[in-house]
């Protein structure tokens, strides 16, 4: 309990000291960033400490930090100026009852996500390894960037701002890294609660009327109801997920089977749907309860093949299954911060950044004023720096945005495309320029977009996955379509998505072809496998390609649930989207029933802004991939996807505040009933999961919130020795195979001090190629293994490796020569079946 009530005051203290600065960068909001404070904080924070760290200025250490918050502090004391202590008492005064539904919803939302953590706290599996030595890392390191936990020499080539941040609240409440890394998936659940909350309570009140407009639904003014209803976006976000939990225990229990006594079974459903495992026959007893792993076939519901048939496997993570994994993943430490992205998107909408910033060599200059630009590039910056696949959408929506703000102040001209670019390079660059020092030593596995012509995603997949947010949205934009829709913005919607799908499909199969046919291009091979996996890449015969090119376009037809299903969501869109409002008419609002002619409030448009780059993402992904060490669409659909997850579920979740408004009568009684259909079976998979995962709560260990815990008595203690030792690299066996999702590396991992190699294929991924990677491998071998001291010194002298581990990983990895180590090391550190000698 003492870590976790340290971390609750020390991030609720720095919420609470930097919402000067909130409240002056987020005017618009209605909650003025309160919900954002304590993120807005730790990014500012973590911010100055790691730049000013990384230029020399400050150590990494306790004192560095004190600093780096002093430094902040003044800041936000500095944000105070014009703004009268009687003015912000009186502004917590109107808000008090929002303050305090914030603050039992944060604090709910970190003990709730702080006990399914205790209760299943070690750091074992899946990428767990990784973060905890990335935590550990920084934690010992002296400067930035951080060393490389698993290549001694080099520092971190990964977007590690995320982990500096854990480690950040780790240092200063005196918390072991190792409890650090549950602490800080249970803060990322809890910010992310709270910073959805305020997104959907900031837009029902930017749906309220003026006071010039005062008629209209009396809901509106209901404080409880504005409280209640944003509990939708914690709940849509969270804990609602995709559709595989029901169709578990639908599966488990043969429903749609046809059952033989000797356990197999036939049916045309479950090969129609096509879901891993879900199409083999379930196993006897039937029963409605899931067996074993059956919560990870969740994140697996897509399925892709190439033209023979091979399986290509699919990454479809959703937040529910990601913090029922515990995996602290970017994707997942980015989530608070993307709802800071989503709130300067709002702001920007709402008015809250009128002003100019001149740029050099441009005439228009940028129709925003400075500090917003200026949080603008640092939080955005801030995302790419901890999860760089969110960079680009959360930039775009803000780009996109500012675009809408202008075509209804100066209407629609070619000139909002220059608009849109100015605002994308000018943020862009901006955001790159304050990261600059993690740019200059950045080293990435991706190499290029490539067309994706022969996976398409399968109708049945993508309503599996994304039915429990489509349903609520498509019934909101078909109530947007009564009220403020016509024939002619259909048809506009109409022309722009089909010109958005005709493009993503003519340049895919233009660069394929121009691949094919001249195989010198960059990428082309890539390029033809990713075609045609099988076909010799190096032959040009046209009949074999062309048939391949025949087989993905029948495939993209035969397919064509999935792309329509997003189509159809950007047509929907973009025709409102198209709907002209002035300036002048911000005050009027809809009451249910509006005429087509009346303007769209900003807080829909906002809401279908959210949509339309939800489907961009999806679409995208049906064309192109980025290319990385796996050659097809896997990853690129896990990241992509995830992100599609928060813009629709902040969309699901307003949409169905407004339906539930508006909606009266027969109507309202039916949406009523569906919607508990609807969320009851996508609360399957949390109840289910959370329940099986931590053995009905009942972990063998007890709980506990140390990540460690799982650790051996002698491996333990050596960790512990060498957290307190002094700092030097160490070398410990790795794997034949490379040692990846492994206990391999877990001395460095644990204790913070970097080896000479562990994880290989991971360091691969990092973009460490062979050239850095060397003979690492083969040298750790031959110093255990060798004879000759005179070798082994070489070894040692080599890679500057101060403690050498000996333990049962070493012992059954090589044929080790322990005399050469007793006669010329000194042995620090012997409990059980662990040595760790230091060279002298």
């Amino acid at each position: 309990m003492i870590p976790f009530l340290l971390w609750y005051i020390v991030i609720s203290l720095l919420g609470l000291a930097v919402f000067p600065l909130a409240y002056r960068l987020l005017p618009a909001l209605s909650d003025r960033g309160y919900t954002l404070s304590r993120t807005i904080g730790l990014l500012i924070w973590g911010f100055i400490f790691w730049l000013l760290g990384s230029l020399g200025i400050l150590k990494n250490d306790t004192g560095g930090q004190l600093l780096a918050l002093l430094l902040l502090l003044v800041l936000s004391g500095l944000a105070m100026r014009g703004t009268k202590p009687a003015d912000l008492l009186a502004w917590f005064k109107s808000r008090l009852s929002l303050i305090i539904a914030v603050e039992i919803l944060f604090m709910t939302a970190f003990a709730f996500m702080a006990f399914i953590r205790a209760a299943n706290p070690e750091t074992v599996g899946t990428e767990k390894p990784m973060e905890m030595a990335f935590i550990n890392s920084i934690l010992r390191s002296p400067t930035f960037p951080p060393n490389d936990p698993w290549l001694s020499g080099y520092g971190i080539s990964y977007y590690y701002f995320g982990y500096v941040l854990v480690a950040m609240l780790s240092r200063i409440s005196g918390t072991a890294g190792s409890l650090g890394f549950n602490l800080g998936l249970s803060l990322a659940f809890s910010l992310s609660t709270v910073g959805i909350y305020g997104l959907v309570f900031n837009l029902l009140q930017a749906r309220r009327p003026k006071p010039e407009a005062m008629e209209g639904d009396p809901s509106l003014y209901n404080p409880i109801t504005n409280l209640i209803y944003p509990l939708f976006g914690p709940l849509f976000l969270l804990l609602v997920s995709n559709l595989e939990g029901f169709l578990e225990i639908l599966h488990g229990k043969g429903i749609f089977w046809k059952m033989n006594p000797a356990g197999g079974g036939t049916s045309g459903f479950w090969s129609w749907l096509d879901i891993l495992n879900l199409r083999d026959p379930p196993t006897l007893p039937l029963t409605w309860s899931p067996r074993h792993w059956w919560w990870w076939r969740a994140s697996r519901v897509l399925q892709d093949y190439d033209l023979a048939h091979g399986p290509r496997e699919i990454i479809d993570e959703f937040p529910a299954f990601s913090y029922l994994l515990g995996d602290l993943h970017p994707h997942v430490l980015a989530m608070p911060f993307a709802f800071l992205g989503l709130a300067l998107a709002l702001n920007l909408i709402l008015g809250g950044c009128r002003g100019q910033v001149r740029l050099p060599g441009i005439k228009t200059g940028l129709h925003i004023n400075i500090q917003s630009l200026a949080f603008a590039a640092l939080a955005f910056g801030g995302i790419a720096f901890i999860n760089f696949w969110d960079f680009p959408t959360y930039v775009a929506l803000f780009c996109g945005t500012y675009v809408l703000v202008r075509t209804w102040e100066k209407g629609w001209k070619w000139e909002r495309l220059i608009d849109f670019l100015i605002a994308f390079f000018a943020v862009g660059i901006l955001s790159v320029l304050l990261y600059m020092p993690f740019y200059l030593g950045f080293s990435s596995q991706a190499g290029g977009i490539i067309p994706s012509l022969i996976y398409a995603t399968r109708g049945a997949h993508l309503w599996v996955m994304f039915a429990p947010l489509l349903i609520p949205m498509i019934i909101y934009l078909a109530y947007l379509w009564k009220s403020y829709g016509n024939m002619t913005l259909f048809k506009k919607g109409l022309w722009l998505g089909a010109g958005i799908i005709l493009v993503l499909w003519l340049t895919s199969t233009v660069i394929a072809l121009l691949a094919i046919s001249i195989p010198g291009l960059p990428y082309a091979n890539i390029i033809r496998d990713a075609i045609a996996p099988g076909i010799n890449t190096v032959s040009s015969n046209a009949p074999i390609w062309l048939t391949a090119l025949g087989q993905a376009l029948q495939r993209r037809i035969v397919n064509a649930g999935g792309w329509l299903t997003v189509l159809s969501l950007i047509i929907l869109t973009t025709g409102l989207l198209a709907k002209n409002k002035t300036k002048e008419q911000s005050g009027i609002t809809d009451h249910g029933e509006d005429s087509p002619d009346t303007p769209l409030l900003p807080a829909h448009a906002y809401s279908l802004m959210l949509v339309f780059i939800g489907a961009l993402l999806a679409l995208g992904s049906e064309f192109y991939f980025l290319r990385d060490q796996f050659g097809w669409r896997m990853n690129t659909i896990f990241k992509f996807y995830f992100q599609t997850w928060i813009l629709w579920a902040a969309v699901a979740a307003y949409g169905t505040c407004v339906l539930l408004q508006v909606l009266k009568g027969a109507w309202g009684v039916i949406f009523r009933i569906g919607l508990v259909i609807v969320i009851a079976a996508s609360l399957v998979y949390p109840v289910l999961g959370f329940w099986t995962k931590t053995n009905g709560f009942n972990p063998p260990q007890g709980l506990s919130l140390d990540g460690s815990a799982h650790l051996g008595e002698s491996e333990s203690a050596a960790v512990e020795w060498l957290k307190s030792a002094p700092p030097g690299n160490l070398v410990e066996a790795v794997r034949a195979d490379g040692g990846q999702y492994s206990d391999f590396a877990n001395i460095a991992t644990y204790s913070g001090l970097p080896t000479v190699l562990g994880w290989v294929g991971h360091e691969s991924q990092w973009g460490r190629d062979g050239a850095v990677l060397g003979t690492r491998q083969n040298d750790i071998e031959r110093l255990y293994t060798t004879r000759d001291w005179t070798e082994a010194q070489a070894i040692l002298d080599k890679y500057n490796i101060r403690y050498v581990i000996l333990g049962p990983r070493e012992r059954s990895t090589y044929r080790v020569f322990e005399p050469k180590f007793q006669r010329f090391l000194n042995p620090v550190f012997n409990l059980g079946d662990i040595i760790i000698y230091e060279v002298p």
